[in-house]
């Protein structure tokens, strides 16, 4: 009778501990997250904060992440000038925890790819076609101020959960020949500014140059004034013997000695 006893308090201990497994009612939530709770379909409205919780043992708790993330869309558009428009868009977002509930209900957890790619993508179009290629590129801040407010407003009144933080893009990519137009633009560019460059220094030689002749004209004027005032052609013998080696010349014609004269 004790060994029945055993067994059957064994079976029942076994039996009652497959069934808390079953129905186990306490669940936790991590930290930046919250926990959508659904019994047979049904989604309750209010999402579990982070802890410990006790909730139907026969519901199903849908772990859900609220914290900043990344969501990357491709983005293909045409300019104004009708270039190829290529790019890659980072869009950084987070999840309101009260509207949980409700993005789950009617969205999914699939909201990136239902509802934040094709968004990003239609407005990319539309603001890309407001820019010339060149302008997409010297204007690029501009662009993506533009498209994130965009984004932002169409996505808040498509799902209320979501609230876009940030939209961010990469280079653009355009087509092969646009490539080779601008890089041939930037060496045409900075020719030319060389070119304006070496003007500009060869004026500025030129300028130093006339100034350079006009001082020398200046100093010759100054000086034969010097020597007329001075007596003329006295001053002229007193310079050359200053120059003079002492050495008579061995040939002479007419009155080449001027030293002769002098007193």
């Amino acid at each position: 009778m004790n060994l029945i006893r055993l067994a059957i308090f064994g079976t029942a201990a076994v039996l009652g501990l497959i069934l808390l497994i079953v129905l186990w009612p306490f669940v936790s939530v991590s930290a930046g997250h919250r926990g959508v709770v659904v019994v047979f379909g049904e989604v309750h409205p209010n999402a579990l904060t982070e802890g410990f919780h006790v909730v139907n043992p026969l519901a199903r708790v849908i772990d859900v992440d609220i914290r900043m993330q990344k969501e990357e869309a491709k983005g293909e558009a045409a300019s104004k000038d009708l270039q190829s428009v290529h790019t890659t868009l980072a869009i950084n977002y987070t999840l309101n925890g009260n509207n949980v509930p409700a993005l789950y209900r009617e969205v999914g957890l699939d909201y990136g790819s239902k509802i934040i790619d094709p968004i990003v993508q239609d407005r990319f179009k539309s603001v890309t076609a407001q820019y010339t290629a060149e302008q997409l590129i010297t204007h690029r801040e501009e662009v993506r101020q533009k498209v994130k407010t965009a984004v932002t407003l169409a996505v808040g009144e498509r799902a209320a959960g979501i609230n876009i933080h940030d939209v961010l893009i990469t280079n653009f990519d355009f087509s092969q020949s646009f490539n080779a137009a601008i890089e041939q633009k930037q060496v045409a560019d900075q020719n030319a500014q060389k070119a304006q460059r070496d003007l500009e220094r060869i004026k500025i030689e030129a300028e130093q140059r006339v100034a350079q002749a006009k001082a020398e004209a200046e100093a010759i004027r100054i000086q034969a004034q010097a020597v007329t005032s001075q007596g003329g052609a006295d001053y002229v013998k007193l310079k050359w013997i200053e120059k003079w080696n002492g050495e008579l010349p061995a040939t002479v014609m007419g009155d080449a000695i001027p030293l002769v004269n002098l007193k």
